[in-house]
Order: C-alpha cells, then sequence, then structure tokens
C-alpha cells in the first residue's frame, strides 16, 4: 500500500478536490483505494457523499484506542473505501500535541496497517495549515502530492510546503518522504497568468509537474454540494476528463498498468477550453 498525502497549508487550492477525485478515478481503474479524511472540515467526507457523524473518524486511533481498522468504511463506490472526519479531530491536535510522539503516531498506525495488504493506494487528505494534522501525514506519507492553483500566491505556498517536507526529512520523521508531484489546478489557457505560473513551476520541478491540468470548472465546485465526484455530477465535462487523465498518469507514474475507465482526449498545459 503505497501512502500518499495531498497536502498545502494554504486553502481553496482543490486539495480537497483532488483528493476526492483522484481517490475515484484510481478506484474505477480497478485499483483499491483507502481515502482518510484528516481535515477536521470533513470536505471529503461529505463530498464523497457520506454522513460526517465522526464516530469513525481517526481520533481514536491516533490516540492509541483502537487500530484504524476498526474506523475504515466502504464508501458506495467500487474499490473505493475511506476513514471519515469529524469535528472531533479538532481536539485531537491539542491532545497529540502533548504527547511525545505525536508526530509518528499516524506512521505507525498506517505502517502497521500495511501488512493486511486490503489496498494498493492510501490517499490522505490534509487540513489547509500547518498543524499537528498536516505534520503527522507528511511523516506518514511516502509521498507527497500538491495541489496548486494557477496564481503567483500560489507560488509562494508552494515554497512553503516544500520546505516543510524538508524539514520533516531532516529532522528523522520522514527520511524517505518524497514529493511525488505537483498538479496544477483551476487552470484557464485563455490568461496568461494561468501558463506563466505552470511555466515557471516546470522551470523548478520539471519532474514533478504533472502534465495534466485541471480546469477552472463551475461543476467540480457544485459535485461536493450533491455528495458526488466530477466524473458522477460531470461525466463528460473538462474537469472529469482532466481528473481522469490525472488519475492515468499517477499511474503510469507508479508503473501500475490498469484498464482505463473510459477512452478519454488528453487534458494538457495546451488545453484552452474551461467551464
Amino acid at each position: 500500500m503505497k501512502i500518499i498525502a495531498i497536502a498545502n497549508q494554504k486553502g481553496g487550492v482543490g486539495k480537497t478536490t483532488t483528493a476526492i477525485n483522484l481517490s475515484a478515478g484510481l478506484a474505477q481503474r480497478q485499483q483499491r483505494v483507502l481515502l482518510i479524511d484528516l481535515d477536521p472540515q470533513a470536505n471529503a467526507t461529505s463530498g464523497i457523499g457520506h454522513e460526517a457523524d465522526g464516530a469513525d473518524s481517526m481520533y481514536h486511533p491516533l490516540l492509541g484506542a483502537c487500530g484504524m481498522e476498526e474506523k475504515i468504511v466502504p464508501s458506495r463506490l467500487a474499490n473505493l473505501s475511506i476513514i471519515p472526519s469529524g469535528m472531533d479531530l479538532a481536539g485531537v491536535e491539542i491532545e497529540l500535541a502533548r504527547m511525545d510522539d505525536h508526530l509518528v503516531r499516524l506512521r505507525k498506525l498506517l505502517t502497521d496497517y500495511k501488512k493486511h495488504n486490503q489496498f494498493d493506494f492510501c490517499i490522505i487528505d490534509t487540513p489547509p495549515s500547518l498543524g499537528v494534522l498536516m505534520t503527522s501525514a507528511l511523516a506518514a506519507a511516502d509521498e507527497i502530492l500538491i495541489p496548486l492553483q494557477c496564481e503567483w500566491f500560489g507560488l509562494e505556498g508552494l515554497a512553503k510546503i516544500v520546505q516543510v517536507i524538508e524539514q520533516i526529512r531532516e529532522a528523522g520523521a520522514n527520511p524517505q518522504i518524497t514529493l511525488e508531484g505537483i498538479i496544477m489546478t483551476m487552470y484557464d489557457g485563455r490568461t496568461n497568468l494561468s501558463r506563466q505560473v505552470v511555466e515557471e513551476v516546470s522551470a523548478y520541478f520539471p519532474a514533478q509537474l504533472y502534465n495534466t491540468v485541471i480546469p477552472r470548472s463551475i461543476r467540480i465546485g457544485e459535485a461536493p454540494s450533491h455528495g458526488k465526484t466530477i466524473f458522477e455530477h460531470d461525466p463528460s465535462g473538462n474537469a472529469s476528463i482532466a481528473y481522469g487523465n490525472a488519475a492515468d498518469e499517477f499511474l503510469t507514474r507508479h508503473k501500475v498498468f490498469a484498464p482505463p475507465a473510459a477512452s478519454v482526449p488528453a487534458a494538457t498545459h495546451n488545453d484552452n477550453a474551461t467551464l
């Protein structure tokens, strides 16, 4: 089981949207996926169509009261399970901060669970802040995937999250952590700004930057209000095609050859279409 944290300390960049739709896209491609909602706002939980009651969150596993396997519930989508979130996770930050091993508790839980070989990928949706939950996710992950909006402020956020990853590595909390990729979101090919930001990221992170970009789309914003993925809400739209291509590119990067969910045209940096 490969553990990927979807992380960016800046809010509103498409982090949760990416966590939901990448997970769903991988599940469509016959990958066994566990989505962990580690954000107390529980947007990934509601966005996948699961009611956030807090009973099955990571709260008790992180405090050592039970194993994380007790909190895994199947979603209504084939091949996709979830550990939901709830407001109790907001309180767990305070409790964890008092513990000497707070930074590695999540890593220990996930390392122990890997032996069950129940999932191919574990996707962690992290909070938009550099608190205990975010740093715990970075310490637990094999890889980090950063969603980055096509704005200049996004570049400042990218520099900060890369710095935090380096600190996690150098502190010995997770020496093997790697920056798996950067996926550009809210892309509008009609503007010079979007193209310039992509070019700037490509200059510094050519190997990490995904070829697939996620277009700015009204449909993406609508989907969570219905508790649906973009594939369900707008299956033939540009955003659905883009996230499908992102899932394909993710699997190619991981050398996993899975049957495609559908045959769709590529969405790349040169796409000008938005919704």
